[in-house]
């Protein structure tokens, strides 16, 4: 699907034990319910849901130039899941819903994504494409055949195959000529979604592609090569302390890495067991925090087969921390795997899941930027995005 939007510009533009120990019994209990939501009859929100009128989404169609799609690896077709179409079945369903204006990122530069991942590891982003097809004397992906690496020297390797697996810690998750470009991209529309809230929005959605939730300081891995969520978190941060919700369905080890030892971000992530599921070496509830951030940590890992009223249980005890840490901005990491019948995700939410989950979101009255991690089922994915952006102005 290629959908051609209409685009415009934007201008430049503690908690630690406090309240979240012991909240494993604790019951959310929002606060008064945003008024019904109107529509008037060419699909606009009407006046009287929140102050303001619509969602302000990002999206760039720089995420096309990760080809994920047409790939061939030693001229056998790459298969993924993580397709351009994810990005174009969430912008029409956007678009068809009505939530407000889509506009084109504005260009940060380097400096934001370089307040997040080391630069050594951005450079090798941007340049390993090309120096590994000028060595293979052809134009060829970059995919190391490896997986994890938890023991790694402090400094990288000289040789330049050896530093192609020190900087990632997955083995499925390829380099193309525009991968870089989509990455940087992504992260833009994350920043730019970022930008709108500062400015006094009450909430933006960042169509993100490639994702970037498991994406370390220095390591790419789990389809995510630039973290969108803590490069926006970051440069909230001087603003006030800042709270990131992550629901998909797979923890979000690289935002958990970054900010682990951080005590102006919590981050509550609510996702499968990683003894059974990716990313498998993180993502316990024993992981608090480190040093001055520790218990701004808060993990809910949940068993496969979680459906509805499971997932809303546990969500609602993350909520509490996110209300007791009491941050100026909050952040989604809105994965859409935990639905039911996502090719990759094992649990089994319902839409109206996630409906709710929109509501409960929204009725914490933060300023909120949502920012759009996995979801893998072509058919419901726009859906369900909507079903949760609707809850909000």
């Amino acid at each position: 699907m290629d959908v051609a939007p209409t685009i415009t510009k934007l201008g430049p533009c503690d908690v630690r034990q406090r309240g979240i120990l012991g909240l494993r019994n604790a019951r959310f209990s929002p606060g008064a319910k945003a008024n019904a939501k109107l529509a008037d009859g060419r699909g606009r929100k009407a006046e009287g849901y929140f102050q303001g009128s619509d969602m302000h989404v990002i999206y760039s169609d720089h995420h096309k130039t990760h080809t994920t799609n047409v790939a061939t690896i030693d001229g056998v077709p790459f298969v993924s899941r993580e397709l351009p179409a994810r990005a174009e079945v969430i912008l029409l369903a956007v678009r068809e819903a009505g939530l407000g204006p889509i506009t084109a990122p504005v260009d940060h530069g380097l400096a934001p994504v370089l307040a997040v991942h080391d630069p050594a590891y951005v450079s090798h982003l941007k340049t390993v494409y090309q120096e590994t097809s000028r060595r293979c004397g052809c134009p060829i992906p970059v995919l190391v055949g490896t997986g994890v690496t938890l023991e790694r020297a402090p400094e990288p390797p000289a040789g330049f195959f050896a530093r192609r697996l020190y900087y990632t810690y997955d083995y499925e998750d390829p380099i193309f000529e525009g991968t870089w470009e989509a990455a940087y991209w992504s992260a833009q529309c994350a920043l730019t979604a970022a930008d709108v809230v500062r400015g006094g929005e009450r909430a933006a959605y960042a169509v993100c592609r490639p994702p970037g939730h498991h994406a370390m300081v220095d390591q790419y891995g789990g389809f995510c090569y630039l973290n969108n969520v803590a490069i926006a978190a970051r440069s909230l941060q001087a603003e006030g302390p800042v709270a990131i919700l992550d629901i998909d369905y797979h923890h979000g080890n690289g935002t958990q890495a970054i900010f682990y030892a951080d005590p102006q971000v919590f981050y509550g992530s609510l996702h499968a067991d990683p003894g059974v599921d990716y990313p498998f070496f993180w993502g316990r509830a024993s992981e608090r925090g480190a040093g001055p951030g520790w218990g701004t940590n808060l993990n809910v890992p949940l068993p496969i087969g979680t459906g509805d009223a499971a997932y809303l249980e546990a969500f609602e005890v993350v909520l509490q921390a996110i209300q007791a840490f009491g941050p100026q901005y909050l952040l989604v990491s809105l994965g859409l795997d935990a639905a039911a019948g996502d090719p990759i995700g094992k649990f089994h939410l319902t839409r109206a899941a996630f409906v709710t989950l929109g509501r409960r979101i929204a009725a914490l009255g933060l300023p909120t930027v949502l920012v759009q991690e996995g979801g893998y089922n072509l058919d419901t994915l726009g859906d369900y995005v909507t079903a949760v952006l609707s809850a909000f102005p």
